[in-house]
């Protein structure tokens, strides 16, 4: 469902230049899932996926004080909304600033039937910082300007996860030294992308 009206809505605004959807599943979903694994391990006893405990010292499930994750630039949804369907009991906030965008992702969310999803229509500097306990960041532009409006979103204790290309490990590093990072894990069936996971220093 998501494939198909991603490419409906291609068709009249530029939201992936990729068209096939074999590769729409690899590429996109392939990676914000990869992404989704490292942030939130399955629980073998539940069956599903485990977030950590939150900054607020409770899990997800327990209502309010849910889990929070952001996607900063989300575009088409990527990797937000693949991240909320593998661990459903996250609150999801996906800041996009273009209009045209933002709709379509309004339009997905009702579409797939997901609930404390909030689109913000707004750049990520107007967004209160310190707030998610999980900030990610994916294929945007304008990276070096971005990473620090991003990382100013996490809250203390949180985690900043970078889905980039490899030669930009060296520059998130050296940018953001407030974050102990671990290892680059590279992506699979990628030749240059990683996921890099920092996590706020206390």
């Amino acid at each position: 469902m998501y494939i198909d009206i991603l490419l409906r809505w291609n068709a009249r605004i530029n939201l992936t230049a990729i068209r096939d959807p074999e590769e729409i599943v690899t590429r996109h979903f392939g990676e914000s899932l990869f992404a989704a694994r490292h942030l939130f391990p399955h629980d073998p006893r539940r069956g599903r996926a485990a977030p950590e405990q939150s900054r607020r010292g409770s899990t997800a499930e327990s209502g309010p004080a849910a889990f929070t994750l952001a996607d900063v630039g989300s575009g088409a949804g990527f990797p937000g909304l693949p991240i909320k369907l593998w661990v459903p009991q996250i609150a999801l906030t996906l800041i996009e600033f273009n209009y045209k965008k933002a709709t379509f992702l309004r339009e997905v969310t009702r579409a797939l039937t997901l609930t404390d999803v909030d689109i913000r229509n707004a750049r990520a500097e107007a967004i209160a910082p310190n707030t998610f306990d999980v900030v990610a960041l994916r294929a945007v532009e304008r990276f070096t300007s971005v990473l620090p409006v991003a990382a100013a979103l996490v809250a203390p204790s949180g985690r900043l996860a970078l889905l980039i290309g490899a030669s930009q490990q060296d520059q998130a590093r050296a940018s953001l030294p407030q974050f102990s990072w671990g290892k680059a894990v590279p992506v699979p069936h990628s030749s240059a992308r990683i996921l890099l996971i920092g996590a706020q220093r206390h």
